[in-house]
């Protein structure tokens, strides 16, 4: 998906100490050799999570069948149920 190894950027963060030791006791496992190793992975399992969760909503679509209605009605139902802004 977006594995696609090419030129790198920095990424700067910054954490409070007790998730600091949550990352440096995750290093010392084993299972990865340093912080943006761990990062990455963390990353690329909420990229893959997003796309299961698009691949089960699509899936549940599919099988309620299918609407005959036109899109830009239900945009305006949908709009219409909206609370009222303030302004």
């Amino acid at each position: 998906m977006f594995d696609d190894i090419g030129p790198m950027t920095e990424l700067s963060v910054s954490m409070p100490p007790a998730l600091q030791n949550w990352v440096d006791a995750r290093l010392s496992e084993g299972r990865y050799a340093d912080a943006a190793e761990y990062l990455r992975d963390l990353i690329r399992r909420d990229q893959a999570e997003d796309v299961r969760w698009v691949r089960m909503m699509i899936a549940e679509g599919e099988a309620s069948g299918y609407l005959d209605a036109n899109p830009d009605d239900i945009i305006d139902e949908i709009i219409a149920e909206l609370p009222a802004g303030d302004g």
